[in-house]
């Protein structure tokens, strides 16, 4: 028998890159390249290439684990199943809905999250639902949504980059996290664009740069007030795309006229020269672009940050025009559809808001139940985390891992552990999984078919390529057994496209409108971009796949003939700099920031399982500035510990002149004395409820070896 290749996505960031899956005969899954997929045209990076890895029995969970004399052993099925039924039935008889809450995931496809959404608000009753995704790009989202009146990450596809005049590329150290969208900007930079890289590191992505600008850690904010500051005294403010297709400048000019140059200087420590010629790049071309990431994001500004971004953007007209916008640049895999199909505290699905009313009408319908028994909004992920224990007594918790990935760590692993009862889904024992009283093993990326919604904005399918383990079992079937034991025998699936279909009812007239888009179109079209309604028909009056209707083709560019808003126009917003939530002082004069290295992921609970990238990446490091080192007595590769107001973490010293004297750096994929979000600080925007793990003081000691 031939066994042929399945095309499918990887399982690890938001370009959701394309590769054929192949078994082998001795059961291991060969990864092969997939030149027709646009977004990586074959290449992958070596998590990619090593994400089959993951598949074998030897690394990940087979058989369900409860909690038995303070150990986890193996059980059944039933078993485990009944014993979180049993538990969150409890809880919420004897405490009240609300003291049930779920936690998800941004790596969850769309049919899961979805489902994960209605099985709380449904089954549960409770509004205590969150994800990890709020961590990702949630500070993005609502600056796009109060500006544009819509959020997509990228509101055109990455295919438009090297067509463009200039980026800038802001908190983004693509060249590692992302490495296979690195040709878009070398493309750019090769037909005669600039690349602009705003980083307080000189990272291998800033290193591709024309210009690089270093702030201070939590200072983006000031920089981009500083750059349209610039762009008003300078005369290059696009009057009449102002006038025709924004509102509010007027009050948005004032606050940037606030933030003079050499104030900007001051707060950023970027040169005056250095602003001005960013902004004659900016302005030179006909078209430019700003993509943000998690640097100007995850802080308790992060929206007004990006914000500021997006004002630079439409005072130069660099918005809803060919080749020109802001777009933000998801990170997790499954991100962006993460958030729109209702496991986000206060969304329904199809990016409906819960606290409109004719949002939940549309959805109760499609779900059978009366809109009046939905829950409304609740806490986001870090403040639900933190009421763990006290008014959230029990805690299913899919795909995610908070133990090393959330901030404040020490004190979101104690809240879990001080919970009467912690369910936890995963293909791997994670340190949040091995707190718990149940754990399931779930289906992974190749043993399950289902969608996800890459940074573009376009939904694609995910094949099944091989069977799962015997003893594990898909999400969708946990939630479909969980339902009936909880009372609830109707409206849970286990088949992914039987979701999706009732998904695209939901959706349908919502701003992330998938009612158009079917299984058969992503695999015939290579992934459609939302919103894609489902077009009526002439003669039918309504349009299912195969009737007389026209079929829409999907949106790859966003805003070329209005905003999403009532009338039209975008938005602009006045805001100014703020100090971030902890600056530094005597006690704590240095500040750290986090982020990710090439060979890790998020945190790390797969890749960490994978010898070729722990080769690579064996464990976390202290990055910092050789005057800083001088001052503390280390050299390379001696322990420094790194304290802040909420923990201490252990590291070897990497001594480089690549970041600012005043700043260290940490990756934060690995848990124990290593932990980088041991230190983060939790102050949380006050719009996103986004955590600042981009910038708080520490201070630094020697280590005695």
């Amino acid at each position: 028998m031939q066994i042929t290749a399945t095309p499918t996505h990887c399982p690890y960031c938001a370009l959701q890159c394309g590769m054929n899956l192949t078994p082998a005969p001795d059961g291991t899954v060969e990864v092969s390249e997939r030149a027709d997929f646009p977004v990586n045209r074959g290449a992958l990076c070596g998590k990619g290439r090593t994400a089959p890895a993951v598949l074998s029995s030897r690394v990940r969970l087979t058989s369900p684990l409860v909690r038995s004399g303070g150990t986890l052993v193996p059980a059944t099925w039933d078993e485990a199943l009944d014993r979180i039924a049993g538990e969150l039935g409890r809880t919420r008889a004897d405490h009240g809905p609300d003291a049930v809450g779920v936690f998800g995931g941004g790596g969850l496809t769309n049919e899961k999250a979805y489902t994960l959404g209605k099985f709380a608000r449904v089954v549960l009753g409770t509004s205590q639902i969150d994800y990890n995704g709020r961590f990702c790009m949630s500070s993005a989202a609502a600056a796009g949504t109060r500006a544009f009146g819509l959020d997509r990450g990228l509101p055109f596809p990455l295919e438009d980059i090297p067509r463009t005049g200039c980026v800038i590329l802001v908190g983004s150290n693509l060249a590692e996290t992302m490495p296979p969208s690195l040709r878009f900007f070398s493309e750019l930079r090769e037909n005669g664009g600039t690349l602009i890289v705003v980083d307080p590191r000189r990272t291998k992505t800033a290193e591709q740069a024309d210009l690089h600008l270093a702030p201070r850690p939590g200072t983006d904010l000031a920089l981009a007030l500083g750059l349209l500051h610039l762009v008003v005294a300078e005369g290059r403010v696009d009057e009449a795309y102002v006038q025709d297709r924004t509102a509010g400048w007027e009050e948005a000019r004032a606050a940037a006229m606030a933030h003079w140059p050499e104030y900007v200087e001051r707060i950023t420590g970027v040169s005056v020269p250095e602003l001005r010629e960013a902004v004659r790049m900016f302005c030179a071309p006909e078209a430019a672009m700003v993509l943000t990431a998690r640097g100007p994001e995850q802080q308790a500004k992060g929206t007004d940050t990006v914000g500021a971004w997006i004002n630079l953007c439409l005072a130069t007209g660099r918005a809803g025009r060919p080749l020109s916008g802001y777009g933000c640049l998801t990170g997790q895999g499954n991100g962006q559809g993460g958030r729109e199909h209702g496991q986000k505290a206060d969304q329904l699905p199809g990016y409906r808001k819960l606290d409109d009313p004719a949002a939940r009408r549309h959805v109760a319908e499609v779900w059978g139940v009366d809109p009046d028994s939905l829950p409304g909004p609740g806490r986001s992920a870090y403040e639900l985390l933190d009421a763990l224990g006290t008014d959230i007594r029990s805690l299913l918790l899919m795909g995610s891992n908070p133990v090393v990935s959330a901030p404040r760590a020490a004190h979101v692993e104690e809240r879990l552990k001080s919970l009467g009862f912690l369910a936890v889904c995963d293909v791997v024992l994670s340190e949040t999984a091995a707190l718990a009283d149940v754990v399931l093993p779930v289906t992974q990326w190749a043993e399950e078919t289902g969608t996800t919604t890459s940074l573009e904005g376009r939904v694609l399918l995910r094949r099944q390529a091989i069977n799962a383990p015997d003893g594990v079992r898909s999400d969708l079937e946990v939630m479909h057994e969980l339902a009936g034991r909880l009372g609830v025998e109707k409206g849970f699936p286990t088949d992914a496209e039987e979701v999706f279909e009732e998904l695209r009812r939901a959706s349908a007239g919502g701003p992330a409108d998938y009612s158009g888009i079917t299984y058969r179109r992503l695999a015939e079209e290579n992934g459609v971009f939302w919103p894609c309604p489902l077009e009526e028909s002439a003669d039918e009056g309504s349009a299912g796949e195969g009737s007389a209707g026209a079929v829409h083709p999907g949106t790859p560019r966003l805003f070329l003939d209005r905003f999403a808003t009532p009338d039209g126009r975008a938005r602009f917003v006045p805001v100014s700099h703020r100090a971030s939530a902890e600056e530094p002082d005597e006690e704590y004069p240095v500040l750290l920031t986090t982020g990710r290295v090439v060979a890790q992921y998020q945190s790390g609970a797969q890749t960490r399982r994978v010898a070729e990238l722990n080769a690579a990446a064996p464990g976390p490091f202290v990055e910092l500035h050789p005057r800083l080192a001088a001052r503390l007595g280390a050299a390379e590769g001696d322990p420094v510990a790194v304290v802040s107001r909420r923990g201490r973490a252990v590291a070897p010293a990497r001594i480089t002149t690549s970041i600012r004297p005043d700043t260290v750096f940490m990756p934060f994929h690995w848990p124990g004395e290593g932990r980088a979000n041991t230190l983060t600080n939790p102050a949380l925007d006050p719009v996103s409820r986004m955590p600042e793990f981009k910038s708080c003081a520490v201070r630094l000691e020697a280590v005695r070896k």
